[in-house]
């Protein structure tokens, strides 16, 4: 662990919170010519700096980072390949947790001791180690608006911008204790603030952590990926960040897959910082249209954050199958804007599922000027060759029976998300629409063009869960995907579709399927939604995926996690294929219009299969189910709400064996 480094004086940090709000209000250009601290402690009458700053405003922010009874900082620093200095700060909560819990983290004491018991504090010693979910959120400020509300973005920064819920602040991963029987069960117990880049637009992390892993962590919008190490939970230090000049020939990173080596995989949805031809490691060349269009591209990242290889999702040829649009057009139409990723290392095939050209979904409350921005496509990449991976195949989903609405909700449209299957007996992949409501199956990955087919409509749950919703599946706005770790299940979550005039709207709900008979089939599965009889009541065939459960989940559920931890006789954590429970958030992107409520919750998975949210698991100040990030104060201040997109389920390295 790095030594902890002091917070800088409070004349410091109030010009480099006021240097970042300023920049996110849309000031860069003018601080090329005008130095931000100019403007600190003047009269806002007659300041000559880009944004006019209330003298009260700097002795209010000194007061929300001072830091409050019972919480340690600590900051780990790295200075990045622009030569520049980035961080994570800790805020520990020491009256959460034991000292057996804090001892040998390294961290700064206070007046008094530690808040374990052993170290003067209040909270007991329980023998007991500590499994966390680590929460990747993003401050929630002013520019979570809808497009007509830009437009009043504030002109100065004064006390009324100050510590409420339009504040410009830090984003952050949450480090809430996951352990069933602690004390502190469902408590935030740190918040690792990421500077000095504000408003990332926190997404994806990985689908599941192991021993040792680093945690990879995705800023949509600044195009940067945090590399983190948990080794010392509950504190994390950052380990490294790859930035916009790392990846040149892709932008918008999405999502990431840990190799068993520790490298990754990660989805870069958007096109080339800039347009035109760009140039890939292995020499092949393709035309883009710039910062989040296309074409995206699949990046390999070293556990140091450095770019091993970029390779481009785009075929050489038109992708011409289903109709792709891109704006502005380009040469070569393509659909290639990956989205989600996961990896059969075994079978040396990573499979990637496209989404959206991405900068063209956060013009809320203008409509996208396409349907045919959202993808109906699937690839499939060799990756024998771990560091250069090589695109495969590109498969365009089937058109199912069901006519949507617009064009966008047909079947095969928006292919956020995909999983694998995980034992070795099994080779085949599933992937889901957002806007096309269908979950596909395809039972070998390692062919040359994977047979995809619809499996499942999301019709037919949206009636199970609201019989009395206007259960069509179209753009039921389904997320987060994930095999269970046996092959048994396939978990799906659904933020459903906003009530609008005479539609009713379609319920939020977490989906789990029954996959058994469908795996079984081999490479000659059956199944085939094809009619519309199917469409509401399922798959007519026997080895179709069965529902098992659907828990409605108010506030749109986007994100999930499994628990792949079990507590042991030994007090240790082991990893298992048996999982007991997941974890879910409500949010998706503020812009979008699909902001959920800003919830995260835990699920029980009762034996017979059965989801049933865990009453345990309360919010610290309300006492209601879930953990509710719409708050007013953090251990590092009083900086208002936040939005969660990602979590996982994370243990010390020390604890788990």
């Amino acid at each position: 662990m790095q030594t902890p480094i002091a917070r800088p004086p409070a004349r410091r940090r109030r010009r480099r919170i006021l240097g970042a709000a300023a920049a996110t209000l849309g000031l860069v250009a003018a601080f090329q010519a005008t130095d931000v601290a100019s403007a600190l402690g003047s009269d806002p009458a007659t300041d000559a700096g880009p944004v006019g700053t209330d003298p009260a405003a700097g002795s209010l922010i000194q007061t929300l980072l001072t830091a409050a009874d019972g919480i340690v900082t600590d900051t780990s620093r790295i200075t990045a390949g622009d030569g520049k200095d980035y961080w994570i700060e800790n805020h520990v909560d020491t009256t959460k947790l034991p000292g057996s819990v804090l001892d040998g983290l390294d961290i700064p004491s206070l007046p008094g001791g530690l808040g374990g018991a052993d170290a003067g504090g209040t909270v007991p010693d329980d023998g007991i180690r500590r499994e966390y979910l680590v929460v990747w959120a993003g401050d929630n400020n002013v520019l979570d608006k809808s497009g007509a509300e830009l437009t009043a973005l504030p002109k100065s920064v004064g006390t009324d911008l100050i510590g409420q819920k339009d504040l410009v602040g830090p984003d952050f991963f949450a480090v809430v204790d996951a352990t069933k029987g602690s004390p502190s069960y469902g408590t935030v117990v740190n918040t690792a603030t990421v500077g000095p880049l504000v408003e990332n637009e926190p997404h994806h992390m990985q689908y599941i952590w192991h021993k040792g892993n680093n945690i990879y962590a995705g800023g949509l919008f600044t195009d940067v990926t945090y590399v983190v190490d948990t080794s010392k939970l509950p504190t994390l230090q950052l380990k490294a960040v790859n930035l916009p000049t790392d990846t040149l020939c892709g932008s918008v990173p999405d999502a990431y897959w840990v190799t068993k080596d520790g490298d990754a995989y990660g989805t870069y949805m958007g096109g080339p910082d800039l347009p035109g031809p760009c140039t890939y490691t292995d020499g092949s060349v393709r035309v883009g249209n710039g910062f989040g269009g296309s074409p995206g591209e699949l990046v390999r990242l070293g556990k140091d954050g450095r770019t091993i290889s970029e390779a481009p999702a785009a075929t050489e040829a038109p992708e011409t199958e289903q109709r792709c649009d891109n704006i502005p057009a380009l040469p070569a139409p393509t659909c290639a804007n990956p989205h989600g990723v996961q990896a059969r290392e075994d079978l040396g095939i990573v499979v990637t599922s496209d989404y959206n050209e991405p900068r063209n979904i956060i013009l809320n409350p203008v409509a996208a000027p396409s349907s045919y921005l959202r993808r109906p496509t699937v690839r499939t990449w060799d990756v024998s060759d771990k560091d250069h991976p090589k695109l495969k195949a590109v498969s365009f989903l089937p058109d199912g029976p069901r006519v949507g609405k617009v064009p966008h909700q047909e079947e095969p449209r928006a292919a956020m998300e995909t999983t694998v299957t995980n034992l070795p007996e099994h080779k085949g992949a599933f992937a889901e629409t957002m806007q096309g409501g269908a979950i596909y199956y395809a039972p070998d990955i390692t062919v040359d063009e994977p047979q995809w087919r619809e499996v499942f409509d999301l019709t037919t749950s949206n009636k199970l869960t609201d019989p009395n919703s206007s259960y069509y599946g179209g753009g039921s706005n389904g997320g987060w995907l994930q095999t269970s770790l046996d092959d048994k299940y396939l978990y799906h979550a659904v933020v459903g579709r906003p009530a609008s005039g005479d539609d009713a709207g379609s319920p939020p709900y977490i989906l789990k399927l029954d996959i058994q008979q469908l795996l079984a089939s081999g490479a000659d599965p059956q199944c085939s939604i094809d009619t519309l009889d199917e469409v509401t009541a399922g798959g007519a065939e026997s080895d179709c995926p069965a529902v098992v459960d659907t828990l409605p989940a108010k506030g749109g559920p986007h994100w999930g996690a499994l628990d792949n931890f079990a507590l042991g006789d030994d007090g240790y954590y082991h990893e298992t294929t048996d999982v007991k429970r997941l974890a879910y958030s409500n949010y998706f992107v503020a812009r979008t219009g699909l902001n959920g409520d800003h919830r995260v919750c835990m699920v029980d998975i009762a034996g017979d299969g059965s989801l049933a949210l865990d009453p345990q698991f309360r919010d610290e100040r309300t006492g209601e189910s879930c953990i509710d990030f719409d708050r007013a104060t953090w251990p590092h201040g009083d900086w208002g709400p936040a939005k969660p997109h990602s979590m996982l389920f994370v243990t010390a390295d020390d604890d788990v064996k």
